[in-house]
């Protein structure tokens, strides 16, 4: 009879050095919260197998460092379309006075999220099943990566983001492109000082590129 082997398990990538420098006294939680992606979020389906060797450099990492743009240390901040938490959860850990809503549309991806919250002892969130356009929160930070092209993603964020509110989309190489493409829909909309920055330089490589814009 044929023997068969299970398929070799995906590793997870060590803690980078660069983790401890990033998360300072929140490394343990982000630790936590890590191996709970690289087993249930994968079984899951929130986060591909072959994201588990990149999980900190490509996620938590990327995710972490945009809490430098966030200047508001006890305000509220809305992550739209969470699915596994990146980044709000992140930023959750990385700023313990802000309050933190976890938007998420699927009822499947908000038990998860709420396990997470549990787990962690993250007492500063909060989830929230609906979809952007049917909810009428309003915060100071809306926070996003991955939910949708800008134009449409800007039109979302700025029905969800306080008047005077700041908005922050992590996006890639393209980021440029697309914020220009999206400068008719961010003019007609009302949005400010809409510019591409990076986060996390001299930190982590390559920087975070976000989206940076502001409502009236």
């Amino acid at each position: 009879m044929a023997v068969t082997k299970d398929a070799p398990a995906v590793r997870a990538e060590p803690v980078p050095a660069s983790a401890a420098t990033v998360f300072g006294p929140a490394l343990s939680t982000a630790v936590t919260y890590a191996g709970i992606l690289a087993t249930r979020g994968v079984e899951q389906g929130l986060l591909g197998p072959r994201e588990v060797p990149r999980l900190w450099d490509r996620h938590l990492l990327n995710c972490a460092v945009v809490a430098e743009l966030i200047d508001r240390p006890q305000g509220t901040l809305l992550d739209l379309g969470s699915g596994a938490g990146l980044p709000g959860l992140v930023l959750a850990v990385m700023l313990p006075g802000v309050t933190v809503t976890l938007l998420e549309p699927m009822e499947r991806r908000c038990r998860f999220l709420a396990e997470c919250v549990a787990e962690l002892g993250l007492a500063n969130v909060s989830v929230l099943r609906g979809r952007a356009e049917d909810v009428t929160i309003r915060t100071e930070v809306v926070t996003a990566r991955a939910v949708a092209p800008l134009p449409r993603l800007a039109e979302l964020a700025m029905k969800l983001v306080q008047p005077g509110g700041m908005v922050l989309a992590i996006k890639g190489r393209t980021a440029a492109e697309e914020l220009e493409a999206a400068a008719p829909v961010l003019r007609r909309i009302g949005a400010r000082d809409a510019q591409v920055v990076r986060a996390g330089q001299g930190k982590v490589v390559p920087a975070t590129t976000v989206v940076r814009f502001f409502a009236r």
